[in-house]
């Protein structure tokens, strides 16, 4: 359901579904998917005007699509998260992936890939 504010059909409803689609498909959980592509549509509203309230970074802040997980809080190594290696995992059937830590994970994904 996207933000309140978005009528069905406009071009924001329409980025909503596409980011929560994305954000799904890249092995976030429903509740979290919902609250990126909520969060993204309300800040490009604030961005272009179509909010009644925005804050100062919504406003002067480089674009959410731009931005891409630049500042999300880590300085370690990006990439895919503990839960989308393990759903990964969990598709291509490895076994013993629930006691196995991120870098477990990532080298028995790719391996599986390889």
């Amino acid at each position: 359901m996207p933000p309140r504010g978005v009528k069905k059909g406009t071009k924001r409803a329409r980025q909503y579904e596409h980011i929560k689609k994305s954000q799904k498909s890249q092995g976030r959980s429903e509740g979290r998917a919902e609250e990126i592509a909520a969060r993204t549509v309300q800040k490009e509203r604030a961005r272009s005007g179509e909010s009644r309230t925005r804050s100062r970074t919504s406003t002067r802040d480089i674009s959410s699509g731009r931005r891409g997980g630049l500042r999300s809080g880590t300085r370690g190594p990006r990439g895919r998260t503990k839960e989308q290696l393990y759903n990964e995992a969990k598709k291509l059937n490895i076994e013993g992936r629930s006691n196995m830590n991120k870098s477990q994970l990532q080298r028995a994904v790719d391996r599986k890939k390889s």
